[in-house]
């Protein structure tokens, strides 16, 4: 296996940190300016123009949302990052989003490690094992089943296992914001660590995107006020 061979001298690592790190409580970011001209566009500035490109229309409610409809649980069959490495995708993204990470030896699992939750700003130190796996849970940011009503019900299974074990579309969190958040879109649920909220919505707003879902008008107005405040 590829991730294997790649590390089988390895006894332990550190992983590479999330882009975004914060204590709890930290502020709001400050309003960003413009750009200079000649300067590339911010993320945030990149965010709004997608934002007012993505089409608005109301939940496709044809048939019901299930799970099994998004394929196998963190399949490693997949044509996106980390697709094919020999790894499940929460390994994966377990190794990605840790810090302080000390992988099992010749294994794609993550023994111990530490997560600063962005959803919540609290710190979990997480410990492999039948009782404490379950301290840290993989969200999708876009939940699936928002995803289903807003435009993957029409894709092809492939497309949407990819969506379902995309890492654009994944984070380390804790299982309580997971719980709170739910299938829930910007309109209904944003985090309670305010800090997080820019990256939240630009994350919604590239994974909708990438993969031509649709809003629903009140998603879009909760996106664009996040937005106004990046």
């Amino acid at each position: 296996m590829l991730f294997l061979q790649q590390n089988a001298a390895r006894q332990s690592t550190s992983g590479p940190s999330p882009t975004w790190r914060a204590e709890p409580g930290a502020s709001v970011p400050p309003l960003a300016p413009p750009s200079e001209p000649g300067t590339p566009p911010s993320r945030f500035e990149i965010a709004r123009r997608q934002l007012a490109e993505l089409k608005v229309r109301g939940w496709d409610r044809t048939s019901d949302f299930r799970r099994d409809q998004f394929g196998q649980p963190w399949s490693d069959d997949v044509d996106v990052e980390f697709g094919h490495n020999g790894c499940n995708t929460r390994d994966d993204i377990l190794r990605r989003d840790l810090t302080n990470l000390v992988v099992r030896p010749f294994t794609c699992f993550a023994e111990s490690g530490r997560l600063v939750d962005p959803y919540t700003g609290s710190v979990i130190d997480f410990i492999r094992g039948p009782q404490t796996s379950n301290s840290v849970e993989i969200d999708h940011v876009v939940s699936l089943a928002d995803a289903w009503y807003k435009g993957a019900r029409a894709w092809a299974a492939q497309r949407r296992l990819d969506f379902a074990n995309d890492p654009r579309n994944l984070l380390a969190v804790s299982p309580g914001a997971n719980f709170d958040k739910s299938f829930r879109d910007a309109a209904g649920w944003l985090p309670p660590n305010r800090a997080f909220r820019c990256e939240f919505a630009v994350r919604q707003i590239e994974v909708k995107t990438a993969y031509g879902l649709w809003l629903s008008a009140k998603e879009k107005q909760a996106m664009a006020d996040v937005l106004a405040r990046c």
